[in-house]
């Protein structure tokens, strides 16, 4: 009988197997990476908000003429702002002494450290992808704004800007129900050609430029396509493309698994723009050593938010089934 683990673990070493914790939490985070790059990703110089002008109006005394009629003199307003909040994400990371004395020389089996600081980071990106795809009135509002905020399932409530779409028909998104008729997925084509259109400047300008939904709606427009195969030699057959090929007229399409469930959302990163203030994009500080602790704390900060500066070229599918 062992005195308290016993010989085998007493005499022998685990096996490790891997240089660095293998993740089982994480996910793809596809918004997020896509929103955080290129034309879509905006550094802002400071400023108390974020304020977008806009041209809601046409000029009203545009009109037919006769020879010396008098004409409309009135003075029309054409341009107003939306304004946005700046929201901030914040979050630490905390390594004692204790952890780090033991966590060194060969005794180490990974870099306690540099793991946790990338642990801080994936978990920062997670956070800020679920608020990305929210309505923004998460932990009492705080949250940044999110896809069903901007593009939301009904277009003609909420206000977003500052701007009441109930009032103003100039500042709603679109939408159109993807729901089946009689089989699965039967009208989806169907409603991502309208939203697409409606999205669209006509016929020639401003198109969409990525889709992203669930990974059922992704496979359920998978599903629509015209098998394909290619045979490339005698001895390989590959049967449909990778994820990532996948496009609908033009549009980079992908799935990301913080979508909500039956919506397919319709960007462009001319209209839609991930915007933070200069120098405060995951701003990493300087450990702080607390005077009544043996330790070493963290912390990063992000100030920004999920801004639109046109909401007719943002588009959403619903209730897809």
């Amino acid at each position: 009988m062992p005195v308290n683990q016993g010989q085998l673990i007493a005499s022998t070493w685990e096996a490790k197997v891997g240089k660095s914790p293998e993740d089982q939490v994480f996910t793809s985070r596809w918004l997020f990476y896509n929103m955080s790059k290129g034309k879509g990703f905006m550094s802002v110089p400071g400023g108390r908000l974020a304020e977008i002008p806009l041209e809601y109006s046409e000029n009203s005394t545009v009109r037919s003429y006769t020879d010396l009629e008098t004409l409309d003199t009135t003075r029309v307003d054409v341009f107003d702002v939306a304004r946005f909040d700046w929201k901030e994400v914040s979050g630490t990371m905390v390594i004692s002494e204790l952890e780090k004395a033991r966590n060194q020389g060969e005794n180490a089996k990974f870099p306690l450290l540099a793991n946790k600081m990338q642990n801080l980071k994936d978990s920062f990106e997670a956070v800020l992808n679920r608020m990305l795809f929210g309505d923004g009135t998460g932990n009492s509002s705080k949250d940044f704004a999110g896809l069903q905020q901007i593009i939301p399932n009904d277009p003609t409530t909420g206000i977003v800007g500052g701007i009441n779409r109930n009032t103003w028909s100039f500042w709603r998104s679109r939408q159109t129900s993807g729901a089946q008729t009689a089989t699965p997925f039967d009208n989806l084509r169907a409603s991502m050609r309208s939203v697409y259109n409606q999205c669209s400047n006509g016929a020639f300008d401003k198109h969409p430029t990525w889709i992203v939904s669930n990974r059922t709606v992704f496979e359920g427009y998978e599903g629509l396509l015209t098998a394909n195969e290619r045979f490339t030699s005698k001895d390989e057959a590959e049967g449909g493309f990778k994820n990532e090929t996948f496009k609908y007229k033009g549009a980079k399409m992908a799935f990301d698994e913080d979508n909500p469930a039956g919506n397919m959302y319709f960007g462009n990163p001319e209209f839609l723009k991930l915007a933070y203030l200069k120098s405060y994009w995951m701003k990493g500080f300087p450990a702080v050593d607390p005077a009544n602790q043996t330790a070493d704390i963290f912390k990063v900060l992000t100030i920004g938010n999920l801004i639109t500066n046109h909401s007719r070229r943002l588009g959403v599918v619903t209730g897809i089934t």
